[in-house]
């Protein structure tokens, strides 16, 4: 049975509407405050960033990997604060998703050609893990398990677009 079904039945629709609502809303506010917290630490250190970028040896041009580290901290950090605001959602989510389609695609090519790269996604050695726990701070920010990460919030967005808030909502001018 269903959480819905199982609500009616006992006359407690109105809790299980504002449970998942709440964990929905949970579940938006981490999305986010993820995005916001990879914004932060590549817009700290922009030149690693680069760096990082240059590493997973796409065929773009130097020009462009410096404009994409420039710009993509900033869709990031919009994005997730708009997650977390509750700004516009359908627009907000659909742009993570394709920020996420765009790191499964670097992240998985990344890893079928073996690179051993640091992601670039998050800087823990910002947050100070790297220097408390080498060993988890490797793992984390390897390109493997970047991949896994951006499947696992895309999974997490396309959830929230199609049913969460955002997907209950009329078609909207954004």
């Amino acid at each position: 049975m269903g959480l819905a079904l199982i609500g009616q039945l006992m006359g407690l629709t109105h809790v299980t509407t504002t449970l998942r609502e709440s964990l929905q809303n949970v579940l938006r506010w981490v999305l986010g405050l993820v995005f916001v917290g990879a914004a932060v630490s590549k817009l700290a250190s922009p030149n690693d960033f680069y760096q990082e970028l240059q590493a997973y040896k796409l065929p773009l041009s130097d020009s462009l990997l410096h404009l994409t580290a420039l710009v993509l901290p900033c869709l990031e950090l919009v994005g997730g604060l708009m997650l977390v605001i509750g700004l516009r959602l359908r627009l907000a989510l659909c742009g993570i998703i394709v920020l996420c389609g765009i790191f499964l695609v670097c992240t998985g090519q990344a890893w079928l050609r073996g690179l051993d790269i640091s992601c670039g996604c998050i800087h823990l050695e910002f947050l100070g893990l790297g220097r408390r726990a080498p060993v988890a701070a490797a793992i984390l920010e390897s390109v493997g398990f970047a991949f896994a990460r951006a499947l696992l919030l895309l999974g997490a967005a396309l959830f929230l677009l199609y049913r969460g808030p955002a997907g209950r909502l009329q078609p909207s001018h954004g």
